[in-house]
C-alpha cells in the first residue's frame, strides 16, 4: 500500500535536503580550503615566553602575539600612534602626572588552559597587578626590574626589599598603593614622581601584560614554555633552536583591522583600503624557523621557503644596490621596504676601570682619542653595507628628542687629533716598544669585550688603534655572560646596541644616568649635574624646556664619553607578493596579525 504524505511534509524534507547538500557542499569547500601560513626565520631564539622574563626583541616578537598590553602601536600610522587594546581608553593622568587611571575593556578572555578548569577566564584589572608584582618579586629575577623600580611606583619596591630581607615568598595578597586593582575593571597607578609619558611604558612590552595567576602556578617555573595569554596566538609548539608555531587563538575576541594610513603614503592606503574590516588575526598560523647564519636564511626566503626576510649585509650590496630592488627579485614581484631603526651601536667604557674610566682630564683625553681614532663612517660603508647613519649621539631616529641635523665629534674620524690628545696628556711610548704607556709609566692595554661574530668589527677595530699606538686585545664570551659582568662592573669596553620600545629618547638617555648603574647604565657613568637633567627632562611634558635639557644631557655625554656611540642601523626587509599587508615598524615587533597570506598568489 502506498503511504501519500502532506504537502507541507514533502516541502519539508525537500528544504531539509536543500540544506543538507549546502552543508556538505561548505564542508567541502572548507575542507579543500588550506589553511594561511605565515612563514619566516629569526636569527636568534626567543630564549622565553615568559612575559617577567623577556630581556630580547626575538622573545618579545613572539610573545606580543600571545599576550597584550594594555596599549599597542597603531600598524600603519606614522607617527606613530599609541591604541588602547586591554585598555578602554588612554590612561586619565592627574593634574601632576603623579596618578593614573585605566579602564579595562569588557569580554576580553584569556586563551583556554587546563589551569582554569575547563571554564571561560575573563581578563580582570588585578591580572596586571599581578603581572607587575611579579617584576618586582625576587624570584622571577626579571631583567625590568631596573626600569621598573625607576618609575617609583609607591610601595613595590619596599615589597619586594621586605621579601628579600625576611627570605619568604613575595607577598601578593596585601594591596601595594603603586599599582591597585580598584574593581574588576580599574586600575589605578600612583607614581613618587611626575611621569607625563608613563603611557609607554603600558605599550607594546608584554612585562605589563594581564597574567593569569592560576597559569603561573600550575607551571612554576617552567611557565616560560607555557604561555597563556589573551592574544591573537597560542603557543603550538617549540623545538627550542630550531622552530617556534604559533596557532590562531580560536578564542579570539571580534578584532577588526582598523589601522590608519598616513596621509599622502599611497602603499599604507591600499594597504588599509584591502584589509580594511577583516576579522584578526588572518592568518591560521605562524611557523618562525631559527636560522642563526646569514646564507642559508637568505637562500631559503629566495626559494620561496619563507614570506619575509631581512636582508643580510652580506647580500645588500646585490639585493639592494644602491638603494634599490635589484631587478631580478622585481622580476619576481618580490617587495623591499627600508627603515631607519631606533637604535643605537655603542662601545661602552667602564667608568670604575683605572685604565678607561674616571672623571679627570687624562681619562677623558684618552677616551675622546679612542672615538676619535675609530672609523663609524667604515664600518657602516663596507661592514654594514652603507645601512645605517652615522651617530651624531645616543639618541636615535624616530625618538622624541632626536636632531637629524646635529653634528658632533661622536662619529668624526680625527686620528691626527686623537694622537695630539695622547701625547698632550702623556699616553706616551716611553719604553720605544712601538706602544704608548699611561702618563705614570705603566702598560696601555685595552681589553674589548667580543664574539666571534663580530671579528669584522674587531679588526677594524685593532687597524685604527694600531695606527695610534693603542694595544687592543679582544675578550671572547657569550653575550648573556658579558651583559651579567658589565652590569657588575667587571667589563673595561664592549660593543653593545639598544633599541627603542617608543617614540620618546629618556631610554637612551638613560644609559648615562647614575641611579641606573648595575641596569641599563652599563658604563657606570654617575655625573650629578647629568642626573639632575636627566630628572628634569623626566618629569617635564613635552616641549622646547624638555627638548633644552635633552639637548644638554647629550652634551654631558658628548663631553665625558662613557658612551662611543657608532650607528643607528637601518634595514631593509623583502617580502614575496602573496604576503599582504607587511610594514615594517619601528617599535611593534609582533605583526602576526596584522598580515594575511594571498594563496592565490605565488
Amino acid at each position: 500500500m502506498r503511504r501519500v504524505f502532506p504537502m507541507h511534509y514533502r516541502r519539508v524534507v525537500k528544504r531539509t535536503l536543500a540544506l543538507l547538500f549546502l552543508w556538505l557542499a561548505l564542508a567541502g569547500t572548507v575542507a579543500a580550503t588550506p589553511a594561511k601560513v605565515l612563514r619566516y626565520a629569526l636569527v636568534e631564539d626567543a630564549t622565553t615566553l615568559d612575559p617577567v622574563a623577556i630581556s630580547d626583541i626575538y622573545s618579545q616578537e613572539v610573545a606580543g602575539s600571545i599576550f597584550e598590553p594594555l596599549y599597542r602601536f597603531d600598524y600603519l600610522a606614522r607617527p606613530v600612534a599609541i591604541r588602547p587594546q586591554v585598555a578602554a581608553a588612554l590612561p586619565e593622568a592627574s593634574a601632576d602626572f603623579r596618578e593614573f587611571t585605566v579602564r579595562l575593556k569588557p569580554g576580553i578572555h584569556f586563551a583556554d588552559d587546563p589551569a582554569f578548569g575547563g571554564q571561560p577566564r575573563e581578563v580582570v584589572a588585578q591580572d596586571v597587578v599581578y603581572a607587575i608584582q611579579r617584576i618586582f618579586d625576587p624570584r622571577w629575577k626579571s631583567p625590568q626590574y631596573p626600569t621598573w623600580v625607576s618609575l617609583g611606583l609607591l610601595g613595590l619596591e619596599a615589597r619586594r626589599q621586605q621579601a628579600l630581607d625576611d627570605k619568604r615568598p613575595f607577598d601578593y595578597a596585601r594591596p601595594v598603593e603603586g599599582v591597585v586593582a580598584l574593581d574588576r575593571r580599574t586600575l589605578r597607578f600612583r607614581l613618587d614622581k611626575p611621569n607625563p609619558r608613563f603611557v609607554f611604558e603600558l605599550t607594546g612590552i608584554v612585562a605589563a601584560a594581564p597574567v593569569a595567576r592560576e597559569v603561573v602556578e600550575r607551571y612554576g617555573d617552567a611557565i616560560g614554555e607555557h604561555p597563556v595569554g589573551s592574544g591573537p596566538f597560542m603557543l603550538a609548539s617549540w623545538r627550542r633552536g630550531s622552530q617556534i608555531v604559533l596557532a590562531r587563538n580560536p578564542g579570539y575576541r571580534d578584532v577588526r583591522y582598523d589601522e590608519q594610513a598616513p596621509t599622502g603614503d599611497a602603499a599604507a592606503t591600499r594597504v588599509a583600503n584591502r584589509l580594511s574590516g577583516r576579522r584578526l588575526p588572518m592568518v591560521d598560523r605562524v611557523e618562525i624557523a631559527v636560522i642563526h647564519e646569514d646564507q642559508p636564511r637568505w637562500l631559503a626566503f629566495l626559494n620561496g621557503d619563507f614570506d619575509l626576510a631581512g636582508v643580510p649585509g652580506t647580500f645588500a650590496p646585490v639585493a639592494y644596490p644602491g638603494g634599490r630592488l635589484a631587478p631580478g627579485l622585481a622580476r619576481q614581484g618580490i617587495q623591499a621596504q627600508r627603515q631607519a631603526r631606533p637604535d643605537v651601536v655603542y662601545t661602552v667604557f667602564n667608568m670604575d676601570d683605572p685604565v678607561v674610566g674616571g672623571y679627570g682630564a687624562a681619562q677623558v683625553a684618552l677616551r675622546r682619542a679612542i672615538g676619535l681614532g675609530y672609523d663609524n663612517h667604515e664600518e657602516i660603508r663596507t661592514l654594514r653595507r652603507s645601512l645605517g647613519v652615522p651617530a651624531q649621539s645616543v639618541v636615535p631616529p624616530s625618538t622624541y628628542g632626536y636632531d637629524a641635523a646635529m653634528r658632533s665629534e661622536m662619529s668624526r674620524y680625527d686620528p691626527a687629533q686623537a694622537n695630539a690628545l695622547l701625547d698632550l696628556y702623556g699616553f706616551l711610548d716611553r719604553d720605544g716598544d712601538g706602544w704608548r704607556e699611561r702618563p705614570d709609566g705603566s702598560p696601555l692595554v685595552l681589553q674589548y669585550h667580543t664574539d666571534k661574530t663580530l671579528r669584522p668589527f674587531n679588526e677594524l677595530w685593532r687597524r685604527r688603534m694600531d695606527a695610534l699606538r693603542l694595544r687592543i686585545e679582544f675578550v671572547p664570551g657569550q653575550w648573556t655572560e658579558q651583559a651579567k659582568a658589565a652590569r657588575a662592573g667587571k667589563l673595561m669596553m664592549w660593543f653593545l646596541s639598544w633599541n627603542a620600545d617608543a617614540p620618546d629618547a629618556e631610554a637612551f638617555l638613560r644609559l648615562g644616568y647614575g641611579p641606573a648603574v648595575g641596569g641599563d647604565n652599563m658604563s657606570r657613568f654617575n655625573l650629578p649635574a647629568y642626573n639632575t637633567l636627566y630628572d628634569r627632562q623626566a618629569a617635564l611634558p613635552d616641549g622646547p624646556e624638555r627638548l633644552a635639557a635633552m639637548a644638554e644631557a647629550q652634551r654631558l655625554l658628548l663631553a665625558y664619553l662613557p658612551i662611543k656611540a657608532h650607528v643607528h642601523r637601518a634595514s631593509v626587509t623583502m617580502n614575496w607578493p602573496r604576503l599582504v599587508g607587511y610594514r615594517p615598524h619601528p617599535f611593534l615587533r609582533p605583526f602576526h596579525a596584522y598580515v594575511d597570506i594571498d594563496a592565490a598568489t605565488p
